[in-house]
């Protein structure tokens, strides 16, 4: 899945160069090929696990005495479940350009807050709080839509 994922990036760069708004349908149906066909790879491989600890006489998920209901489910086959039930967002970066390949972005607009939190161990008030995450919200905003920072903020302290 990693090798099928890591081939995506270079694909919507190209995509980008030639100011597309998607990538081209044969290399979305490609890339949706190899995603669906590791993940039917993934849950034969998973129910065999299940079928083999069966037969041994392990049950993998044994149900509690006095309980009811569905047995639950390895985090292997939540995983496998949740990502064939949201394949479109998993590959949304596919079919719309502008949605980033990782969430690196939305990282990095957490660190400084809390680095801010374990220098200082809190902020003095909540006022100060919400002022700082304004102010870093608008510079955030500022360099994402590439505007020229100094010259947005002195307007802004201009009125």
């Amino acid at each position: 899945m990693l090798a099928c994922l890591l081939q995506c990036p270079s694909s919507t760069l190209e995509a980008q160069a030639q100011d597309l708004k998607a990538l081209p349908t044969g290399d979305v149906e490609r890339l949706r090929t190899c995603y669906d066909t590791i993940l039917a790879e993934a849950e034969a491989e998973a129910e065999a696990e299940a079928e083999a600890e069966a037969e041994a006489g392990n049950s993998p998920r044994p149900r509690r005495p006095g309980t009811r209901g569905c047995v639950k489910q390895s985090p292997t086959c939540n995983l496998i479940r949740r990502l064939r039930e949201h394949h479109n967002e998993v590959l949304r970066f596919l079919t719309d350009l502008r949605v980033p390949f990782d969430n690196n972005q939305a990282e990095r607009d957490l660190r400084m807050p809390k680095l801010k939190q374990k220098v200082s161990g809190c902020f003095r008030s909540e006022t100060g709080g919400d002022a700082f995450a304004i102010i870093r919200s608008c510079l955030s905003t500022r360099r994402k839509q590439s505007d020229d920072l100094f010259n947005s903020l002195v307007l802004k302290f201009q009125g």
